[in-house]
């Protein structure tokens, strides 16, 4: 049941995308890990917190994939649910339109026991296995009566139509049962994979726990800064996009483009609106609000806000507007993760983005560069 199966964005870059070196936010910090005493490998044979770090890391990351693929399976699951059931409708109009085309050739077939008329044995027609091929002899067509005709011709277009849509219907449930078993085993590797992070964290000590919060403080430092760079140069391509406006103009600033740009000023200011009022709210996944979100969940629901409707998952997300560079991002752009497209966030502005970002963690603003460049896949403008 490979038709129903949508292919997956490959690590091709289109023009103004960047390409990224390393698959995982994990192994962008591991220069950090390199340099502290955290990546010396445990006497006692554990692992070491560089290790746990990264293969815990690992795993929320294909978890997150797995995530985005249960929503898509989800997705695909509720079409073709409501697509089935339209055609099984469809299927008992006409199975009841079959019936009363049968039962007015049965009327003709006991008129014929009664009289002992010469026609064409109509009982022989509904027990045959064609009963196209029955009537297809001209010299039975031409016995019947104009009334017959019809009927024989009502019934045998009532047979071909219902057949037609019984087999629609069940190649229908076919490709719904593929689906279903698409859903089930993306949840199924979610599960596992969440279930395996929580026991490498489990075995943790509260010293080592500590220890690796303040690896990922320094990670978040890191980002702050990367992010505060970004927040300058886009600040200075700004005033030097103006001072031109103005030269270009005789003092005064263009007006090209400007309502359009105020357009989309207005609808992104709306979902930065609701993502913020967001913050705080668990990341749980395949959620879609109000209570929890995942990460498309959260972008999907934020420019619903503004009046956008955009897709479910981060495969269509990422085609469902126009591809700006990281330097040209504006706030409301989405800013797409890692080669596989599989997470998102919401650019406010100054570097900095509102996102769901992993499960265990909460809605909250943080730097676009909080994984690391390498891991930035692409921006995209939505409206």
């Amino acid at each position: 049941m490979a038709s129903h199966r949508k292919s997956r964005p490959s690590g091709a870059r289109a023009a103004g995308i960047r390409t990224p070196a390393l698959a995982t936010a994990a192994l962008t910090s591991v220069a950090l890990f390199s340099q502290s005493a955290e990546a010396a490998p445990a006497e006692d044979g554990k692992p070491s917190l560089e290790e746990v770090e990264k293969k815990v890391d690992a795993l929320y990351r294909q978890a997150e994939s797995a995530t985005e693929r249960y929503n898509a399976a989800k997705e695909r699951t509720g079409r073709q649910r409501k697509q089935v059931d339209a055609l099984l409708d469809d299927v008992a109009r006409r199975a009841e339109r079959l019936n009363k085309a049968r039962a007015e050739l049965g009327s003709f077939a006991a008129a014929q026991y009664r009289t002992g008329a010469s026609v064409p044995d109509t009982a022989t027609f509904l027990l045959a296995d064609s009963p196209q091929g029955y009537f297809d002899q001209d010299q039975l067509m031409s016995r019947l009566t104009s009334r017959q005709k019809g009927a024989v011709d009502d019934y045998v277009t009532q047979q071909s139509a219902t057949m037609k849509k019984r087999q629609e219907a069940t190649e229908s449930l076919e490709s719904l049962t593929g689906t279903q078993d698409d859903l089930k085993a993306a949840k199924a590797t979610v599960q596992t994979k969440l279930a395996s992070a929580r026991e490498l964290l489990s075995r943790l000590t509260a010293a080592e726990k500590a220890r690796l919060a303040a690896i990922e403080r320094r990670q978040q430092e890191a980002a702050a800064r990367k992010a505060a760079e970004l927040a300058r140069q886009q600040s200075a391509a700004a005033g030097q996009e103006a001072s031109s406006s103005r030269s270009a103009s005789g003092g005064s600033v263009s007006g090209s483009g400007s309502g359009t740009d105020s357009a989309y000023a207005t609808k992104a200011a709306k979902a930065i609106a609701f993502a913020r009022a967001q913050i705080g709210k668990p990341y749980v996944w395949g959620a879609t609000g109000p209570g929890s979100y995942d990460c498309s969940g959260l972008s999907q629901a934020a420019w619903k806000a503004a009046g956008v409707s955009l897709p479910r998952t981060t495969y269509d997300q990422v085609n469902a507007g126009t591809t700006v560079s990281l330097a040209d991002a504006r706030p409301g752009d989405l800013v797409f993760f890692y080669d596989d497209v599989s997470h998102v966030g919401i650019y406010i502005g100054n570097g900095m983005m509102i996102h769901a970002p992993k499960p265990g963690a909460y809605v909250r603003e943080e730097s676009v560069y909080y994984g690391g460049e390498s891991i930035i896949h692409s921006v995209v403008r939505p409206a």
